[in-house]
């Protein structure tokens, strides 16, 4: 996967559609920040940080999608892939259903998905070296571009959902203290049921992360 690196851009997830729509960029393709001034997060929310963080988006066409995997679940998916590489280097880092990292009960990143045309498109943002009040930051010295070079190079042989889902499942126990959203309603996960595609069953409600 060719990465592109720039030293400052306002959201690496508008620069990679944008580039997308234009030609300028082919899939399978990640670009990457120092720094990021606007960037978005889940419902509506802003994530920026100083240089040293990890800002970066993959786009990724459906067809290189493993075939067992729902569209819904793929923010599961490829923010799992970071959390198993983070593990590998000895992190303690966690995945919070269904996009967010964690850091014993203190959020450290998240991973939002969009859809252009027939690319996936996967923007990924860390702490690893400064958070705002009230997160933190992971737990090993990594910089943000090795990071980028040891994630993309994942996507040369990508495992089955089957095999992400086996071992998240035992990691989704993690989340049951926390709360997640559906439709901006706030939704407990103490009793919900992960399902095998990676929905939720939750109050009689079926609820995918569409993020």
């Amino acid at each position: 996967m060719e990465i592109i690196w720039f030293d400052t851009l306002t959201s690496t997830q508008e620069t990679l559609v944008e580039g997308l729509k234009k030609f300028t960029f082919t899939p399978p393709v990640c670009v990457g920040t120092s720094v990021q001034t606007d960037g978005r997060g889940s419902r509506g929310n802003g994530w920026i940080g100083c240089e040293g963080n990890l800002f970066i988006s993959v786009a990724l066409l459906r067809s290189e999608l493993p075939g067992d995997l729902r569209l819904e679940s793929s923010s599961i998916y490829l923010a799992f892939l970071m959390k198993e590489l983070l593990a590998s280097m000895g992190s303690d880092v966690w995945l919070k259903w269904p996009n967010d990292f964690y850091i014993g009960e203190k959020k450290i990143g998240g991973v939002i998905t969009t859809l252009s045309g027939e690319t996936l498109v996967c923007g990924i943002g860390i702490n690893l070296v400064s958070a705002p009040d009230d997160f933190s930051i992971i737990d090993i010295a990594v910089s943000a571009y090795d990071l980028t070079k040891a994630y993309s190079e994942l996507f040369e042989n990508l495992p089955s959902w089957k095999q992400i889902f086996s071992k998240y499942q035992l990691e989704f126990e993690h989340s049951r203290v926390f709360f997640t959203h559906n439709n901006y309603e706030k939704i407990a996960l103490k009793d919900a049921l992960l399902l095998e595609d990676g929905s939720l069953e939750c109050d009689g409600q079926r609820i995918y992360s569409l993020r």
